[in-house]
């Protein structure tokens, strides 16, 4: 691990913790996690250790972690502690799509008899009894559906009459009223036993002997009935090993980095501290990256801009309801821009909080506060950690206060000091963040920045290839790579494989436009044409299948087959946004139609590397395709370089006939009807529908002339303007978020050609329009800019539902993760 030798501190720190692993004898655990994580790397699976594992110079020594202790601020009692007397606990994060091996080597190992998952009791929550108790009680399920959808979880553990009228149902209904009572009794009771996230229990004799095996809902898994706080009581082992989907991200990134460019990373070899990537970070151009794409981490990371990794470890702790609970973060802000001075009352507490600037951030941090500053033992010191951790639940924080406040005065702290400590603790509730557990996802989260600078096709591939996960849709994903030059091309039978992969470019960077024009591309054309902004006008409902009315005097050439796809309207793309030199085009993969089976798939690409397809028969026939198959390829646009656009891609799939037992279907020749291509806002509906994103425009730029029509400004529009300036604010809503933290505020974000723009909705808004808060698809917003640096929001002040605008066009958003 230190291959010019480790440090007198490292020493200290390894001779330290394995006098208290020999004295607690926990050999064998450290080694059976060690052989767990030997197994994964033997298959290569990517893995990292986390949480208070990460605190550990063992665990690093062991490739357990990859934390290197010398860049960080250790505690191991935070892991083990002798006066605390119960196990450690190790989470392992495993690639998400390749965990079930690690857990079937578990199995395999340890055998059913001595290994088996934790459980997790669930509990009823407002909409989940509202469903049960709905269907008891012989509602339909579209009613049952409709009330269950219109309650959220801050509505609390009532159903609230407003809800039900909102809904469709009368309060004082009789049958409704019973629902509500028994909906009123269940919240809280336990509605199922589940299997952990990933929780093993692994015993030395049968476990069997301790508590009840039953078999999981899943295959070849097993599970005992207690849950995680049972284990805690008894003081039993066990190890997390759970599935990180950023692991697979990075490792598939490195695949195709390999198999085109011809080089190997790894997540040691990945250059570290990049001045490039650090300044795109501070530009919050972190759409896709790890832990630092979420919005509030977006409005942080001008304010903090992150200039070496321990930047981004604070980064990723501050921005959490424990810091902004305590009142964290507003002192913090203020030191690092030199608004506030940083002083501390002792040479203890300097040593503590010296590297964030005297505020406490991390739970390790208010361990050695209360050790330090008030004399706690370190067994004491994690007792006060874990009270903290479950106060809010459980309480138990008051016989702390006397114990902290008059340690503190003994020493020579002021009690105004020690009380402002210790309502910083309380803060933390059970949301405080261990440094060690963000150092280990803000390792992640600079490899996985590094990629998105460096080898943005590639990251975008492998994006594409792990969902569901992270933050944004695939189509926010694809229109972020795209806006940094990265050429994405249409599924395609002739040339996709299952996965998204990378292809060579004919062009080395991406062609210049001017600022105003837009920008006409075929997918398979050698050049792309120019038209002017502004020379078309939808008419009537673009996505309602009415034809686009061109008012210039000539129409723009359609591609070939019609298969062109129209790339949203252009911007200034700022220099570092160019495209490198050799960087591959991402070519999308048959896994993004929707509807479509992964074993037809296969047969497909069997058939294909026999012989081309000649046409939709001679590929029905080879893969041996059935009519669900062929008609997602087609909707999906994916039969164009074989049968034309989707119009004549059905009529392909229509002629095919089904093979008879004996004999191949006769091929009789027919005539080519003349249809029409799909008219623009056609083909955008159908992408929506059938990938879920659009290679063309983007649907509110051919809304954009009504959108003017009723004063609603673009995304680029609204970036323009100053602080306190009233605007008018409409696009997709692509995003909604309501923080605990929040105090009620609401957070939304709408997309438009232009980019995306961030809404503010305070609690009596959000409680008087709800209605198009929550169900609204395109939303106009009436309100006011707020901006501080390079953050921007619009505090809003009226909603409007402007969803009608969109016709059959369906889009969805990610709401409340």
């Amino acid at each position: 691990r230190w291959p010019d030798g480790a440090s007198r501190k490292v020493q200290e720190l390894v001779e330290h913790e394995l006098a208290l692993i020999r004295e607690l004898r926990y050999e064998p655990y450290f080694l059976t996690v060690h052989d767990i994580v030997r197994f994964a790397r033997s298959r290569n699976i990517l893995c990292q250790g986390r949480g208070s594992a990460a605190n550990s110079a063992v665990c690093f020594c062991l490739g357990i972690t990859e934390v290197d202790p010398a860049r960080i601020e250790t505690l191991f009692e935070r892991f083990i502690s002798k006066e605390r007397d119960e196990p450690p606990d190790i989470d392992v994060d495993f690639e998400h799509d390749r965990r079930e091996e690690v857990i079937q080597y578990i199995y395999e190992k340890y055998g059913r008899e001595r290994a088996a998952l934790a459980a997790t009791v669930i509990t009823y929550r407002l909409r989940s009894a509202v469903r049960d108790v709905g269907k008891a009680l012989g509602l339909a399920l579209e009613q049952v559906d409709r009330l269950a959808k219109n309650l959220q979880w801050w509505d609390g553990r009532r159903i609230d009459p407003v809800r039900l009228a909102e809904a469709g149902f009368t309060p004082d209904n009789p049958a409704i009223q019973r629902l509500c009572e028994i909906v009123d009794t269940l919240i809280g009771f336990p509605r199922h036993l589940s299997q952990h996230v990933g929780g093993f229990v692994i015993a030395r004799d049968k476990l069997s002997r301790l508590v009840p095996i039953e078999n999981a809902a899943m295959p070849d898994r097993t599970t005992i009935q207690w849950d995680k706080d049972d284990l805690d009581t008894l003081g039993l082992l066990k190890v997390d090993c759970l599935g990180l989907g950023m692991l697979s991200v990075i490792h598939r990134a490195f695949d195709l980095i390999e198999k085109f460019h011809g080089r190997r990373l790894t997540m040691a070899t990945v250059p570290a501290e990049d001045p490039e990537v650090y300044e795109m970070i501070q530009r919050a151009d972190t759409v896709g990256v790890f832990q630092i794409e979420s919005r509030a981490q977006m409005a942080m990371l001008p304010r903090i801009r992150p200039a070496n990794f321990y930047d981004l470890v604070i980064e990723i702790a501050i921005v959490r309801p424990g810091p902004i609970q305590g009142g964290m973060v507003h002192p913090y802000l203020c030191r690092r821009q030199g608004l506030e001075p940083v002083s501390y009352p002792s040479e203890q507490v300097h040593e503590v909080l010296s590297r964030t600037l005297g505020v406490p951030i991390f739970q390790e941090q208010v361990i050695k506060l209360a050790m330090v500053a008030a004399g706690f033992t370190p067994g004491e010191a994690n007792g006060l950690r874990r009270s903290m951790a479950t106060f809010r639940r459980r309480g138990g924080m008051e016989k702390f206060e006397h114990r902290l406040i008059e340690g503190m005065r003994e020493r020579g702290y002021s009690e105004v000091f020690a009380r402002q400590i210790f309502q910083q603790i309380q803060g933390f509730g059970e949301y405080g963040f261990p440094e060690s557990h963000s150092a280990s996802f803000a390792l992640l989260a600079y490899v996985s920045a590094w990629l998105k600078r460096h080898e943005p096709a590639a990251f975008l591939c492998a994006l594409l290839n792990s969902q569901p996960m992270g933050f944004y849709a695939p189509a926010q994903l694809i229109q972020d790579a795209r806006r940094h030059g990265v050429e994405v091309r249409s599924v395609d039978v002739r040339l996709s494989e299952w996965d998204c992969t990378l292809e060579p470019s004919p062009h080395p960077s991406p062609m210049k436009w001017a600022k105003g024009s837009r920008k006409e591309a075929c997918n398979n054309g050698p050049s792309p044409h120019l038209v002017p902004a502004g020379v078309r006008e939808p008419h009537a409902h673009p996505f309602g299948g009415a034809d686009v009315r061109w008012t210039s005097a000539k129409t723009p050439p359609r591609c070939p087959g019609g298969v062109g796809r129209s790339a949203e309207d252009s911007y200034d793309r700022p220099s570092h946004q160019t495209l490198a030199q050799g960087e591959g085009a991402v070519r999308l993969g048959l896994r993004m139609v929707r509807g479509f089976s992964r074993a037809g798939a296969e047969r497909l690409l069997q058939a294909r590397a026999q012989a081309p397809f000649t046409d939709v028969a001679d590929l029905a026939q080879r893969a041996r395709l059935n009519r669900r198959d062929l008609n997602a390829l087609a909707a999906a646009a994916a039969l164009a370089g074989i049968a034309g656009h989707r119009h004549r891609a059905h009529w392909a799939v229509a002629e095919v006939e089904a093979p008879l037992p004996l004999l191949a279907p006769a091929r009789v020749p027919e005539g080519l009807p003349l249809l029409r291509p799909p008219a623009e806002g056609e083909d955008i509906v159908m992408d929506y529908s059938h990938l879920g994103f659009t290679l063309g425009r983007h649907p509110v730029a051919l809304l954009r002339a009504r959108l003017q029509r009723l004063k609603l400004a673009s995304a680029a529009e609204i970036r323009a303007l100053p602080h306190g300036t009233p605007i008018r604010a409409g696009g997709l809503v692509i995003s909604r978020q309501h923080p605990s933290s929040a105090n009620g505020v609401m957070f939304v974000t709408l997309e438009d050609e232009t980019g995306h723009t961030n809404i503010i909705v305070w609690p009596q808004l959000a409680r008087r329009q709800r209605r198009e808060l929550l169900h609204a698809r395109l939303l106009g917003v009436t309100g006011e800019v707020q901006r501080e640096g390079a953050v921007l929001h619009v505090i809003a002040k009226r909603l409007e539902d402007h969803s009608v605008l969109l016709g059959g066009l369906l889009t969805r958003s990610r709401d409340f993760k």
